[in-house]
């Protein structure tokens, strides 16, 4: 008879399993990547990271570590913290007040004669 590991009276040593991420299989999303791999390739890992999936570092074949991506802390707290650092970036900068009144209360000129039919015209005489 033979024994299956993990059974009891087995001898045989099992490896601690990989912490999986948010319950799902690591199966199905994890991904595993040799270090020159994730180096040469990092942003195509961290696309799949952001996807909602998860990397498997390995060293000789050993895994080492797992990219895992973060716990969200909401849309609404995403969106202040990235204008907080644009706005310590200098890139951009935030208004104080509202929206001018005026700003949707005015429709846009209509315009007669069709623009499509002006730029063909435009284009044929050469300027």
């Amino acid at each position: 008879m033979r024994l299956k590991l993990g059974e009891p009276g087995s001898n045989a040593t099992r490896r601690p399993p990989i912490a999986e991420t948010d319950g799902r299989s690591y199966h199905r999303y994890m991904k595993k990547a040799k270090i020159a791999d994730l180096k040469n390739n990092l942003s195509r890992y961290l696309e799949h990271v952001r996807g909602g999936g998860a990397v498997l570092v390995l060293d000789r074949d050993q895994p080492v570590a797992q990219i895992v991506p973060l716990k969200e802390t909401g849309p609404a707290g995403d969106r202040k913290a990235r204008l907080v650092r644009l706005e310590r970036r200098g890139l951009i900068r935030r208004g104080a007040g509202g929206l001018p009144e005026w700003l949707g209360k005015r429709r846009p000129p209509r315009l007669r004669g069709s623009v499509l039919r002006d730029l063909r015209g435009e284009r044929e005489s050469g300027w």
